[in-house]
């Protein structure tokens, strides 16, 4: 490509020149590539933030501009907590008699067992809910239900990636990360994808769950964790570093611009390198936004008893209890508000990983009562919250709150008070977006053990591609060439869900 350049003296040439090359004459490292960035936002805004599209028409008119995702790991009881089953009231400790032969994850296949908590009716569409999710009541008539989703696995490592990414295996991009490749940023000085794990650690898989594998890595998930003194590692120089001075800080980013220019001249067809410094210019932008957008201290006191929050050191028992995990889901969900308003496309909050024994999370193959109960109060309170601020904010519009969880659990009992995994069916539900609201979806079979009409189950390729199709995106378009296959969120799977779309 002939190119007019223009030399250190100031005079002008015509040259032979690569993008690279030319990004270098401008200066390298850092500066040419934020200044490439600006000039590319300048002159074709849409392009820069769409470079799947074959033309820049949406396949859709967009319902939705951003996504918040609530994920339950350890897999959350939907016929405890969404999906009532009469019959399992009426069977309540009868044995079990499934009609065919059942692969159990463990033993879990004793008596059936009635939902732990009873069922009242809420809202103007009369949807029954838990009495352990009543939060959730004032906002059911914004609520779309997916009764019969299905899973591939049992097993949580996979079951977890298959709802993350859409496939089973490792090394395939999050959801976030796709939709942060298609759509890009409404905000330069804030990732497009932020996660907030659980406090207590990590989901089956950890950051493989949200990282962007084979797309560009700035797509990747940025983890903040709500409530700690130091939510962002590494944002911030370490106390230790006060030997640092301006010149010398300055003499450091001019050694590495160096570097960068001339190991990007070596290798111009790697894009690793202009992925990094874009992820660390992202990173000196944020020292300045991310501490605004994570402060919840300037939140009304009513804004945090309804999300559950209490004071900053408030001490807790060393068992787990309802009050502490309002306060940390709410935390969550509060900080998930604040991000979403300063335009971050997709965030991602989790809940239930902790790994000691026994057991205080999703996974209840011992006590049902005793761990879905604190953590479905402290879920149910965070995320009515933040579906009510979204609204009364005018953001639940254009804002997709998204539940879901890897698999259900077993309607008969496990050791008595447990269940087990049960892969067959369990529940998803959408709000807000253009999502139509005050709907169930899809019904499970008499027990909430498998769809009720066989073979006819909602796969999460679907959800994944309606929630695409809310956001003006053809779930079929959104590819990325890698390994000579065109891959998608969707691989080759993948129906819009329009019952479950606002008309």
């Amino acid at each position: 490509m002939v190119r007019r350049i223009p030399l250190c003296n100031d005079s002008m040439m015509l040259a032979t020149q690569s993008r690279r090359e030319f990004l270098g004459c401008m200066g390298g490292g850092f500066g040419t590539l934020a200044l490439a960035s600006l000039l590319a936002e300048d002159t074709n805004h849409v392009k820069n933030a769409l470079p799947y599209r074959v033309d820049d028409r949406p396949a859709s008119p967009p319902r939705a501009k951003r996504v918040v995702q609530l994920f339950m790991a350890g897999a959350a009881s939907h016929i405890d907590l969404f999906d009532f089953k009469p019959e399992l009231v009426k069977r309540h400790g009868e044995p079990s008699d499934f009609g065919e032969h059942v692969e159990a994850f463990q033993d879990g296949l004793g008596p059936w067992k009635k939902p732990v908590w009873d069922f009242q009716p809420y809202g103007e569409c009369g949807k029954l809910l838990s009495e352990v999710v009543a939060d959730l009541g004032t906002c059911v008539d914004d609520m779309a239900f997916i009764h019969n989703m299905v899973g591939k696995s049992g097993v949580h490592s996979t079951a977890t990636l298959l709802q993350a990414t859409g496939f089973s295996l490792p090394g395939f991009p999050g959801m976030g990360c796709w939709i942060s490749y298609g759509l890009g940023s409404e905000n330069e000085n804030l990732p497009t994808f932020v996660v907030l794990p659980d406090h207590r650690g990590f989901p089956s898989n950890g950051v493989k769950n949200w990282d962007a594998a084979f797309l560009p890595s700035e797509h990747s998930g940025t983890m903040v964790f709500a409530g700690r003194p130091n939510p962002i590692s590494d944002l911030h120089p370490h106390a230790t570093g006060h030997f640092v001075t301006p010149e010398s800080d300055s003499a450091a980013h001019q050694l590495l611009a160096d570097l960068n220019w001339l190991h990007a001249t070596q290798h111009p067809l790697d894009g690793r390198l202009e992925s990094r410094i874009k992820t660390y210019e992202l990173a000196a932008r944020m020292q300045l936004a991310a501490p605004a957008a994570l402060d919840i201290s300037g939140e009304p006191k009513y804004i945090l008893d309804m999300y559950g929050i209490q004071p900053e050191g408030t001490q807790w028992p060393s068992h787990i209890n309802a009050a502490e995990e309002r306060d940390h889901f709410g935390r969550k969900c509060l900080v998930a508000r604040r991000l979403l308003e300063r335009g971050v496309r997709f965030v991602q909050v989790w809940s239930g990983n902790d790994n000691s024994f026994p057991r205080r999370n999703w996974d209840s193959h011992e006590d049902l009562e005793q761990d879905h109960g604190p953590l479905a109060l402290g879920m149910a309170r965070g995320a009515s919250a933040l579906i009510r601020d979204l609204k009364q904010r005018g953001l639940l519009d254009d804002t997709i709150v998204f539940w879901t969880t890897e698999f259900g659990r077993m309607p008969s009992t496990q050791g008595g008070k447990g269940r087990d995994h049960n892969p067959f069916v369990f529940t998803n539900w959408l709000c807000g977006g253009g999502v139509q609201g005050g709907i169930s979806y899809g019904p499970s079979d008499q027990w909430g053990y498998k769809p009720l009409e066989r073979n006819q189950g909602t796969q999460v390729y679907d959800v994944h591609a309606t929630i695409l199709h809310l956001l003006g995106i053809d779930h079929k378009q959104l590819t990325f060439r890698h390994n000579g296959i065109d891959r998608r969120l969707t691989d080759v799977h993948g129906h819009v869900l329009h019952e479950v779309i606002r008309s």
